[in-house]
């Protein structure tokens, strides 16, 4: 329900009230270690990550035309085909060490603990600053 919280908060934030941009302004590092933490607590439950990677590809395209005048005058516009470079973005399973991976998760829960107390009061304080009417 926490993270259901904090994600409508990021919606919110671009177009929001006041106190609204201000809650997300204050609780944007909690919200970036709270993010963090739950891809870690995946990949142990998991028991693998994933990872992101590049692949470079090729494709015809159109990339302009020829115009062609007819011995009766007609004029007809031909495509020109030209190979574009693009690149397409994959996911693929990698494995993970889960001593180290526990080790991440136990740093962040810390994390998240330190810097609560600090993001509750910011809150607060928001609220104050910028009561709803």
């Amino acid at each position: 329900m926490r993270k259901l919280s904090l994600i409508a908060l990021g919606v919110l934030a671009a177009c929001g009230t006041p106190q609204e941009r201000c809650i997300n302004r204050e609780t944007r590092e909690l919200r970036s270690v709270q993010n963090l933490l739950a891809t870690v607590e995946g990949n142990l439950a998991r028991g693998y990550a994933y990872e992101d990677y590049d692949v470079p590809m090729t494709r015809w395209e159109v990339c302009g035309t020829t115009r062609i005048t007819r011995p009766d005058g007609t004029v007809i516009e031909k495509p020109e085909m030209c190979l574009e470079d693009y690149t397409v973005t994959r996911t693929r399973k990698v494995a993970i060490d889960p001593k180290a991976e526990a080790r991440k998760r136990d740093g962040l829960r810390k994390r998240v603990r330190a810097l609560t107390p600090a993001a509750n009061a910011a809150v607060a304080a928001c609220r104050v600053a910028y009561p709803e009417e």
